[in-house]
């Protein structure tokens, strides 16, 4: 097992770091200002059996959890998903043991709705690029308590102390990623924590493990599609002290000076609209110099859905300030109801019409800032029947970025903090550079989801109805009876002997 704890800090907090203990075995510090990033790196033989045998049946698994609550990036992590649970998946070929996924995410994570990988997951665009896994599956899940129970049981047998803070601490996580790969044979986990002070004491778990701790700040980069990291690594039981580093990397992802919100408009109906209202100041880099376009990137569940055939007219979407539908989960289904769906929903890839007014501009100016809405017309199934007469809906907030070109020749190795397999990072080439904008709550204090009511049978209501129901089908079949009735008196067997008896009179 290795570990790699890292603080990142801006400029303004940086840390002393004489202030930094380090001992044979641990190390400790008080008061570091910055965001935080935990990753563990577990061998095949360390895991658990069944998480084992689900592995070997993997060419690659890739599980982001995104919590709900917003932040502010900091520089190199600043890729950003959508709330909830994302799962990219690529099985072992002719693999029998790739229905041993789902069982075990229920497991693992809490009781998501996966029936399989053939059921539930999606598959995504193989002619696409590398970037990208061949099924994805998403899942409303906006905590880690089921998976905190998990590894209290499984990791912290010992009842280690730091074993047991740290799985504690996964609680306050903005976000947490579990990586494998047939190439790396190895379990990454990776958690990160936003800005806040922390205080912290360290020490190995077990005597050959590694543990390297390092505290880092931003610094300027020579080349655009580099990242510069200053600071002080320790490599516990084998540095007595911090040592100095300065490195630099190419990176996909990068900070951007914008943000947005994200909000239905109301009434919502049953064809709701997502609008989108955009700040920000101008495009990473001016059109002469390199091609960049913004794009929001929806992640939808079952219940809602996007029209493509709608999104296919070029004026439509010109009145919405929207330019393409460049990708969409298919196929969807345009009539089913939500309840008769096994697959988890959909997601889709727009890009967006920017205000012009940035181009016209100077930088130099501080009215630079510019900002403008985009509309995303979206559409609800039915929902099954509740004990209440609405059902509250939950959409988590879009990404949104820049997607720009490197430079002829531009390469994007693995870097200390690069993060792939994000659902939309394989749908562009592999020399895309994306800048991201910060997500911001519509309501001071509230996550970044967007609830919707939804109307559905109320299952107290509707007994009134059934019952009504069956009274007036009981009505109208009585009345339908008594006019056959009537037309057989009439004109049938009965008026036909009475016209007999007549004449016999006669």
């Amino acid at each position: 097992m290795r570990q790699r704890i890292t603080f990142i800090q801006e400029s303004e907090d940086s840390f002393d770091p004489k202030l930094l203990d380090v001992y044979i075995s641990s190390i400790k510090a008080r008061g570091i200002r910055a965001i935080r990033e935990d990753r563990i790196t577990f061998g095949l033989q360390e895991l658990p059996q069944e998480l084992y045998r689900v592995l070997k049946a993997s060419h690659e698994l890739h599980i982001r959890w995104v919590g709900t609550r917003s932040y502010m990036s900091v520089p190199p992590i600043v890729s950003r998903l959508s709330p909830g649970l994302h799962v990219f998946y690529t099985p072992q070929r002719n693999s029998s043991n790739s229905d041993l996924l789902c069982p075990s995410l229920k497991k693992i994570l809490g009781d998501i709705d996966c029936e399989s990988t053939e059921a539930s997951f999606t598959n995504l665009p193989a002619e696409r690029f590398s970037l990208s896994a061949a099924k994805q599956y998403y899942s409303p899940l906006f905590d880690l308590d089921e998976l905190q129970t998990y590894l209290l049981h499984k990791l912290c047998k010992d009842a280690h102390p730091n074993c047991l803070q740290r799985i504690e601490l996964l609680e306050t996580a903005a976000s947490l990623d579990i990586d494998f790969d047939t190439i790396s044979h190895a379990l990454t986990i990776t958690a990160f924590w936003p800005k806040r002070s922390w205080d912290f004491d360290m020490s190995n778990m077990e005597p050959k493990e590694r543990l390297e701790v390092g505290i880092l700040t931003e610094s300027h980069a020579q080349e655009p599609e580099e990242l510069s990291l200053g600071g002080f690594l320790t490599v516990v039981s084998e540095d007595t002290k911090p040592s100095p580093t300065l490195f630099s990397f190419p990176s996909r992802h990068h900070p951007y000076d914008g943000s947005f919100t994200s909000s239905f408009i109301q009434p919502t109906g049953l064809h709701p609209v997502l609008k989108l209202d955009i700040s920000y100041r101008a495009p990473p880099f001016p059109k002469e110099d390199r091609s960049c376009s913004l794009h929001a990137h929806l992640t939808l569940p079952r219940a809602i859905f996007a029209d493509k055939y709608q999104l296919a007219d070029s004026l439509f979407l010109a009145s919405k300030n929207l330019v393409a539908l460049h990708y969409i989960t298919t196929p969807v289904d345009l009539e089913a109801p939500a309840y008769t769906l096994p697959i988890w929903g959909s997601s889709l890839l727009l890009e967006l019409a920017p205000s012009q007014a940035s181009n016209l501009v100077p930088p130099e100016t501080s009215e630079w800032d510019t900002s403008f809405t985009a509309h995303i017309p979206l559409h609800l199934r039915y929902l099954p029947p509740s004990v209440t007469p609405q059902t509250l809906l939950s959409v988590p907030s879009p990404v949104l970025f820049w997607a720009c070109t490197a430079d002829e020749g531009s390469k994007f190795p693995v870097n200390p903090f690069d993060r792939t397999n994000l659902g939309y990072d394989g749908l562009f080439g592999p020399r895309t550079m994306f800048y991201h904008l910060d997500p911001k709550p519509s309501i001071e204090g509230e996550g970044l989801l967007n609830e919707i009511s939804v109307p559905v049978l109320d299952l107290e209501g509707s007994k009134w109805v059934e019952t009504g129901t069956a009274g007036v089908m009981m009505l109208g079949f009585a009345w339908v009876c008594w006019c056959l009735l009537s037309v057989w008196m009439k004109n049938g067997y009965g008026a036909t002997k009475a016209i007999n008896r007549g004449k016999k009179e006669q």
